[in-house]
């Protein structure tokens, strides 16, 4: 390499917010980076950083301002010297990133599916009318209600463990978790089933880690650059040019998964109005290498379905 490796003396801060996952995550990323350049343990890190969206666990997500809530502080400390490198789940990033940040390095993106979590109730379909969903997620709210508009859902908001307790103190009937977050904490016992995308298609680049890196910093990115997975790198670019054509966030109910088949990248949207009372889907095709331009075709398609006002609230 031509530049200075991190060593026990000279670190590299790993930033990561303080969750069992989020630090699971952190990690996974140390170990690959010690494994590429035989480095110890003590070469690196591990920073934990309290994020607005980990400190507000009382209010729903859409009331405190979108994605950026999970992000932040930990870019802030980024550009201002104190941290290296961040290590974040993808589908809590905005599209849009600070001035000076790259986010350019992706791990081997894990199980996309959403995890059907439930004390008494072995799949989605055998929920009986009236019984109680828990999400803080208005995707998988808009598309649980969008199918199967006699549940009751309620705010859930928390990490794995906290709403695994909130199930446990029976403040609903089951619950969604993400497959791939449950597979990193060794707890994919936990999911009663998981939910096919044609079913419940998932958020935009979930299962995906994404470690984001300063411009002008040439360590991180010589290093981060033998830990990228090319294919996930090419799956998401597609699913966040679609994102970023939508303006998505954390307020609108945006679904989309991208997969690699042979020379190819197949792209699936879905948009939904947040009461669930409405839903669009589109779907394409295209060379890898223009996969990107794909999933700005897929949301300009959408968004010419929509009527005004699609994304809003009804009273």
């Amino acid at each position: 390499m031509s530049v200075t490796l991190p060593s026990p003396s000279d670190p590299l801060r790993i930033g990561t917010r303080g969750s069992p996952l989020a630090l699971a995550q952190a990690h996974e990323t140390r170990a690959r980076l010690m494994a590429a350049f035989d480095l110890p343990e003590a070469a690196f890190e591990i920073v934990t950083v309290l994020t607005t969206g980990d400190r507000v666990q009382d209010r729903a997500l859409k009331e405190l301002g979108g994605k950026g809530l999970f992000t932040r502080e930990i870019e802030e400390m980024m550009l201002a010297g104190t941290l290296d490198i961040a290590v974040h789940s993808m589908k809590d990033m905005p599209v849009a990133q600070p001035e000076g940040l790259v986010l350019d390095c992706y791990l081997p993106r894990e199980d996309v599916r959403d995890a059907f979590v439930s004390p008494q109730v072995g799949r989605l379909a055998d929920l009986a009318p009236g019984q109680v969903v828990g999400t803080s997620s208005l995707r998988r709210r808009a598309q649980l209600l969008h199918r199967r508009p006699d549940l009751k859902v309620v705010e859930f908001r928390g990490n794995v463990q906290t709403r695994l307790r909130k199930l446990s103190e029976k403040v609903a009937d089951c619950t969604f978790l993400a497959m791939a977050g449950l597979n990193r904490l060794g707890m994919a016992e936990v999911a009663r089933s998981a939910i096919a995308p044609e079913e419940m298609l998932p958020a935009v680049a979930q299962g995906a880690i994404g470690i984001e890196r300063r411009q002008d910093d040439r360590r991180a990115a010589e290093m981060l650059a033998m830990i990228h997975h090319g294919p996930t790198g090419q799956r998401l670019a597609a699913e966040r040019a679609y994102l970023a054509t939508l303006d998505g966030s954390c307020e609108t109910p945006i679904a989309g998964l991208a997969v690699l088949e042979g020379g190819e990248i197949w792209l699936r949207g879905e948009i939904l109005r947040p009461d669930g009372s409405d839903a669009l889907a589109e779907e394409g095709r295209a060379p890898v290498a223009e996969g990107a331009a794909l999933g700005e075709e897929i949301a300009r398609r959408l968004l010419a379905r929509a009527p005004a006002g699609f994304f809003d609230w009804r009273a």
